[in-house]
C-alpha cells in the first residue's frame, strides 16, 4: 500500500481519500502549462476534475512566484475528491486563493470567465472498467467526453483564455478536430516519451480561445527518463521547484 500523501517542497498532497493519486501526468501538466498574463488583474484559473488538488496547488505556487494576483477554482464530481482537495488547499500557503466545489463542468455557471483552464481528464473510452466506482469515474470518459470538455471549456474561457490538457496520444486527432469545431487554436503540443527511442504515450496541449493565425504552433518532445536515470535532466529542470 502506498503512502497516503506526497510531499513537495512547499506543500503536501494527501491523496488517501480520492481515486486518482499523485502521478507524473498531473505533475507534468502543472509544471508545463503556460501561465496567463493579465496586466495587473487577478488571474482566474479553473481546474476541471481536480482530484487531490495537485495541479491547482502547483499553479498557485507558480503564480505566486510570478508575482501575479490569482484565484484558482477547482471542481470535481466526486465528493471525496472535493473534500480531499479542500483539506490540501487549507494546509497550503495559498489557502485564501484556492477553493474546490462538487460540480461537473457541464453544470458549472460562471459569469466572469477564466484566463486558464487546466485538466487531466478521464481518458479511457472503451476499456474494461475498474470495479472501484470512484476510480472508474476518474479514469473513464463516460462522465466527461472530450466533446463536452472542449465545448464547455470554450464556454467558460475568456476571449483570450487558454485551455491546457494532458491526454493519451491516441486522443490527439480527436482533440484537434474538436479544437477546430470549437474555434480553439492549438499553440503548443509536447509529445511525452518515457525515454528516447520509445514512442510517445501522452501529449500536452495548449489551445487559445482566440484565432491566432499569426502564432506558429510549437511542437516539442519531452523525455521523462534518461539512459541512466528515472528522471531526465529536462524532467528535473521542469519540476525543480516542486520535488524535494
Amino acid at each position: 500500500m502506498g503512502s497516503p500523501y506526497f510531499r513537495f517542497k512547499r506543500f503536501t498532497v494527501w491523496h488517501d481519500r480520492c481515486a486518482m493519486k499523485v502521478g507524473t501526468d498531473g505533475v507534468l501538466l502543472g509544471a508545463w502549462c503556460e501561465l496567463p498574463r493579465v496586466n495587473n488583474k487577478c488571474v482566474r484559473v479553473l481546474d476541471i476534475g481536480t482530484g487531490s488538488g495537485l495541479i491547482a496547488l502547483m499553479l498557485a505556487q507558480r503564480l505566486e512566484q510570478d508575482r501575479q494576483q490569482f484565484k484558482i477554482y477547482a471542481i470535481d464530481i466526486e465528493q471525496n475528491a472535493v473534500e480531499q482537495s479542500n483539506i490540501n488547499f487549507e494546509q497550503s500557503p495559498w489557502a485564501l486563493y484556492l477553493s474546490a466545489q462538487e460540480s461537473s463542468v457541464q453544470k458549472l455557471v460562471d459569469n466572469e470567465g477564466f484566463d486558464l483552464i487546466v485538466s487531466n481528464p478521464p481518458y479511457f473510452q472503451n476499456s474494461l472498467k475498474n470495479p472501484d466506482r470512484s476510480r472508474a469515474t476518474a479514469r473513464h470518459t463516460d462522465t466527461l467526453t472530450y466533446t463536452e470538455l472542449l465545448a464547455h471549456s470554450k464556454r467558460l474561457l475568456k476571449s483570450d483564455g487558454t485551455l491546457s490538457l494532458i491526454l493519451p496520444l491516441e486522443a490527439e486527432t480527436e482533440i484537434l478536430e474538436l479544437a477546430k469545431t470549437n474555434k480553439l487554436t492549438p499553440i503548443h503540443i509536447t509529445y511525452v516519451h518515457a525515454k528516447e527511442g520509445k514512442p510517445a504515450k501522452r501529449i500536452l496541449i495548449s489551445m487559445k480561445s482566440t484565432s491566432l493565425e499569426y502564432r506558429e504552433l510549437i511542437i516539442s518532445h519531452f523525455y521523462i527518463e534518461s539512459a541512466t536515470s528515472p528522471r531526465s535532466e529536462e524532467y528535473k529542470e521542469l519540476t525543480k521547484d516542486f520535488y524535494l
